[in-house]
C-alpha cells in the first residue's frame, strides 16, 4: 500500500528540533521525502503499523501534528504532481 505521512512538528524549543530531525529519519526509513514534512512511502500493514507507532511515540501530542493517509491505488491514477518531481519509482529497477 501506498501511505502519505504529514507531519508539523513545534520547533520552538532544543526537544522540538530533535523531534522534528527523529521524525524525518522514521520516515526516511520507509519512503522518501516529497516536502519539507510530507513523505510517500510504500509499505505493507506491518511496516505502517511500526511507522505509526514509531512517529506517535516520538512526537509530542500537546505541541505536533500527525496525518497518515492511505493514497488510492493506482496512485498515478489519482495523483497530479506540478513543478519539480521527484518521485521515485518503488516497483521499478533500483539503478546505482
Amino acid at each position: 500500500m501506498h501511505i502519505l505521512v504529514a507531519y508539523d512538528v513545534s520547533t520552538e524549543t532544543a526537544a522540538g528540533k530533535k523531534r522534528l530531525r527523529k521524525i524525518a529519519e522514521a520516515c526516511q526509513d520507509f519512503g522518501q521525502r516529497v516536502q519539507k514534512s510530507v513523505f510517500e512511502c510504500a509499505v505493507n500493514e506491518m511496516q505502517h503499523e511500526e511507522l505509526t507507532s514509531r512517529l506517535v511515540e516520538i512526537m509530542n501530542e500537546k505541541e505536533d501534528s500527525l496525518r497518515v493517509y492511505r493514497l488510492a491505488q493506482p496512485k498515478e491514477q489519482y495523483m497530479k504532481v506540478y513543478g519539480v518531481d521527484t518521485s521515485v519509482d518503488f516497483e521499478g529497477p533500483l539503478v546505482l
